[in-house]
């Protein structure tokens, strides 16, 4: 499999920079297996049976953008200049985070970010840097909140800036636990009640955590896509998320991830047999065509760029001829593409 094969040409103005409201209303399409379906997000009531159970990520977005300033002495007196900087991801000591201009930036500088948040560059690489914050615990987490501001994907954040509709709209209604920098986007079609008329229906849900990082906007470099490696991202399945995945598999229901960070994590935490296990820790696992799914039995995803793992993992799930067809179907049909954009829900015949 090469590169190119998971290439196609998608017209500017299907990128979404906002997302539909209220979020239920957003297109779903439909593809299960051969067949297409043309619907919108609150049909989920329809499409999905007592008994099916969605594993839902209840990460929370951080707000990793933040923009400050550095002084520095020089021989004409103090010089200020302003840096912008997106966290990665928490260290033993400090952040790992991206910065511009890096090259400018020296270890044991000061960077303030608002009267109440600053940060001291402790080490500095290629790429980025480590940044040790003056607070701790909630006392950053309140400083952060009033300083940052939400890291939009590239491909939204090229055509405007964050803005404070994106705290809301980049958040799901169930995220609990900080440490993403990127939604879990799909699940950003939920809403309270469609939730509550989904479990008065039958369909169970079961929640897990996987922060995302900025590593899944990163582009695929290798020519042979078999050999690409994937960024390392922590997650966690407890041990009542196992067993409630596992019973719903041992009752003949479908278990049905909410986007592909759910998916990734649930196939990274079962062996073999598709027995789920308590899981806490890091996975690199990488899904391409020719992986064998051990626990998902379909996905609810939105649509993906070209060239990019998540449009790998999606072929794996329903076939990479069938997924052109899906592609080019949303494509034709007008569908909203990335992000902020429509959903599908996958359903390959087993």
């Amino acid at each position: 499999m090469k590169l190119d094969d998971f290439d196609f040409h998608l017209p500017e103005e299907l990128i979404a920079t906002r997302p539909a409201r209220p979020r239920t209303s957003a297109r779903l399409l439909v593809a299960e297996g051969d067949r297409i379906r043309d619907r919108i997000v609150a049909d989920l009531l329809e499409e999905l049976r007592p008994g099916d159970r969605l594993v839902l990520n209840n990460t929370r977005v951080i707000p990793a953008r933040l923009s400050g300033t550095r002084q520095r002495e020089t021989g004409q007196g103090p010089s200020v200049a302003k840096v912008e900087v997106t966290l990665l991801e928490p260290l033993a000591r400090g952040w790992r985070a991206l910065a511009r201009p890096l090259r400018k930036l020296a270890e044991g500088e000061v960077i303030r970010f608002s009267d109440a948040l600053s940060a001291t560059v402790l080490a500095k690489g290629e790429t980025d840097l480590r940044l040790e914050f003056n607070l701790t615990g909630e006392d950053f987490d309140v400083a952060l909140a009033e300083a940052g501001a939400m890291p939009l994907p590239p491909y939204i954040a090229a055509k405007r800036a964050p803005d404070a509709q994106d705290r809301e709209d980049y958040q799901t209604v169930f995220a609990r636990h900080s440490g993403a920098v990127a939604a879990p986007t799909a699940s950003l079609h939920f809403d309270a009640a469609l939730l509550q008329a989904l479990a008065d229906k039958g369909v169970t849900f079961a929640e897990v955590t996987l922060h995302v990082g900025a590593g899944t906007f990163l582009p695929v470099k290798v020519e042979d896509v078999a050999t690409h490696r994937m960024h390392a991202e922590w997650g966690e399945v407890t041990p009542a998320a196992a067993a409630a995945i596992n019973a719903t598999r041992a009752a003949g229901g479908r278990v049905i991830p909410v986007g592909t960070t759910a998916l990734r994590l649930i196939e990274s935490a079962a062996d073999e047999q598709g027995q789920m296990h308590p899981f806490v820790g890091t996975t690199e696992i990488f899904i391409y065509p020719g992986y064998r799914f051990r626990v998902a039995d379909g996905l609810m995803t939105n649509f993906h760029l070209p060239k990019s793992t998540l449009l790998m993992l999606v072929s794996a799930l329903m076939g990479m001829d069938r997924m052109r067809h899906i592609y080019d179907h949303a494509i034709q049909s007008g569908y909203r593409f990335f992000s902020y954009g429509d959903a599908s829900l996958l359903l390959p015949e087993r």
